[in-house]
């Protein structure tokens, strides 16, 4: 059991096929292209060295890079703040520098079968991540309307969150054929997958996650469909997500990108830190020894990119903070699409217009966290009267909302993460400090656990992000509203350039929020690998016959086009 909601099928088998998170907007096996040993293409000698811009260092950024690298072209990077993106683990002062607390991405599931090819290339570990009442969490309080339920399984909260629980699977199965396309992703079956998409996307592209509880029979009880909201499944509440598109969680819980959670050890900006330093054993036009930092002066990337615009010959000329200007044949854009409407001076010659529209649409959710060093992991610690742990993973309706803890063995230092909240109730956090939002968070936690003095074990000051509040996000992740499918398939589609006017050619989009999943790294690193398709075939180059990537196989698994009139 992983999730306070469980999946609407409890499989049985469990030899069955593990599931990807490929999706079914465009169910292209990532994983495959990546461990195939003909590698991912090659481009014409006569372009070895040539530069490539790769602006943003986030995940999605030095994937490409790293790939680009490995073909022999010479990515040159820029980066406004540092490399991670929202991969960012950050220490706290005065404290061992183990102590770390993940402000961005902390939980990745197994269905991130990309992704977890990068994270075994660099050899990081994973552990299992203390969801509510996920396997790995000793305990979880549900505390709503002032009333606290403790909780080690799903079966010890009240028959009120199993009835819930039902009515989730229920509204999945009659409403979104579950079963089918949990079954269709597992086995891999392409025109499956196809045929129960375009029939949903169709039917639900304009309704809203609230709308699609509120249509269905299972969830015709108000106070069943506040509980969801508050509590939801795997991790945590979703009512912030009520007034999205039920598109976009549907592909969550199609691929189980909710389930099954595993953190990165030591952090996960660890990864594409170790993918800047690494020297590929495969690589062509550069020597043994080269990598992404060598490639680099002084080992860090270009500064930020101030202003793109197109040159004479079709090429893309990208000025940085520091004045330098440099011109290139392709480029690919990995940062979060709104910085080409605000911080960056921009040709409109850049995109087609509809390109323009769909980044203009994008919506993103805002999201905050706030996190505290302790001396020990004193909630593992069992109350006298009770015998249960004497604090728990929360999940309330107080301004808290998600408490999660975090620790590294009984005897060693650990990490409160006080609050983890989104939209709306971020935005209640946006105008205080850390210390005022500690402060906060502590009065509502007190009064769930009135007899646990969790001041007295801080150690350290506390340390918080409001993602809406950084200058080069603007937003944690982007998340479809009712009606954007045909946006979000403009930018996911962009890396298909022939379809392009040859003077709209050249700069490709990737990231998370051009993903069918964003707020997964997952949909990052399959954006690169798009865009590393792209920027191959603009150069010239081609995959080998035997491992066909993305581009050489679109026709076959295209997304849904809904008409335009």
């Amino acid at each position: 059991m992983t999730s306070t909601v469980p999946n609407a099928i409890e499989h049985a088998d469990e030899q069955q096929p593990p599931i990807t998170m490929f999706g079914p907007d465009f169910p292209y096996a990532y994983d495959d292209f990546l461990a195939h040993p003909a590698g991912l293409g090659q481009i014409p000698a006569t372009a070895h060295g040539t530069e490539v811009a790769v602006i943003g260092g986030g995940l999605s950024g030095v994937v490409a890079a790293y790939e680009l690298m490995k073909m022999g072209l010479k990515p040159v990077v820029y980066e406004a703040d540092r490399i991670g993106g929202r991969l960012r683990t950050v220490g706290f002062d005065g404290c061992d520098p183990s102590l770390t607390a993940e402000m961005g991405a902390m939980r990745f599931p197994p269905s991130s079968t990309a992704l977890q090819h990068y994270i075994d290339l660099v050899g990081l570990e994973t552990r299992a991540f203390p969801n509510p009442l996920a396997e790995a969490t000793p305990s979880t309080v549900v505390d709503l309307k002032g009333e606290s339920h403790y909780a080690e399984t799903l079966d010890d909260l009240p028959q009120v969150y199993r009835d819930v629980a039902e009515a989730w699977a229920k509204c999945l199965e009659a409403g979104a054929d579950f079963s089918d396309m949990n079954r269709a992703l597992r086995e891999r079956d392409v025109p499956r997958i196809r045929e129960i998409w375009a029939k949903l996307v169709e039917k639900l592209d304009n309704q809203t996650f609230y709308g699609f509880l509120c249509d269905s029979e299972a969830f015709k009880s108000f106070r069943h469909r506040e509980i969801f909201g508050q509590v939801g499944f795997g991790t945590g509440g979703w009512d912030t997500d009520f007034p999205n598109s039920i598109l976009e969680i549907l592909r969550v819980v199609y691929t189980e990108a909710d389930d099954h959670h595993r953190g990165i050890v030591g952090g996960s900006q660890q990864l594409p830190l170790r993918l800047w330093e690494r020297e590929p054993e495969k690589i062509v036009h550069w020597p043994h020894g080269t990598s992404l930092k060598s490639l680099h002066p002084d080992g860090e990337p270009r500064p930020a990119v101030t202003r793109l615009n197109r040159t004479a010959g079709n090429r893309i000329t990208v000025t940085d903070a520091d004045g330098d200007i440099r011109t290139y044949r392709a480029a690919i854009f990995t940062a979060q699409s709104w910085m080409l409407l605000s911080k960056i001076a921009c040709d409109d010659s850049l995109f087609p217009i509809d390109h323009w529209t769909a980044i203009e649409r994008t919506h993103y959710m805002e999201s905050s966290k706030l996190f505290v060093p302790v001396d020990r992991p004193f909630w593992l610690d069992k109350d006298e009267a009770t015998g249960r742990d004497v604090m728990s993973m929360t999940l309330t309706d107080r301004m808290t909302r998600g408490t999660y803890l975090l620790d590294d063995g009984p005897d060693r230092p650990a990490v409160i993460c006080l609050s983890y909240t989104w939209c709306d109730d971020s935005l209640k956090w946006l105008p205080l400090s850390a210390n005022e939002r500690m402060e906060v968070m502590l009065k509502s936690l007190g009064e769930i656990y009135p007899n646990v003095d969790i001041r007295k074990h801080i150690i350290g000051n506390p340390v918080t992000v409001s993602w809406e509040n950084e200058p080069y996000f603007m937003g944690a992740f982007k998340a479809n509203l009712p009606g954007h499918y045909r946006y979000q398939r403009r930018l996911f589609t962009h890396f298909m350039q022939e379809r392009l006017p040859e003077d709209k050619r050249g700069i490709f989009l990737a990231g998370d929020d051009i993903s069918w999943t964003a707020g997964w790294a997952e949909g990052a690193v399959q954006t690169a690998l798009n865009a590393v398709w792209g920027v191959m075939h603009h150069l010239g180059g081609e995959t080998d016959a035997t491992n066909p990537g993305p581009g050489d196989l679109f026709e076959e698994i295209a997304p849904v086009e809904l008409p335009e009139d």
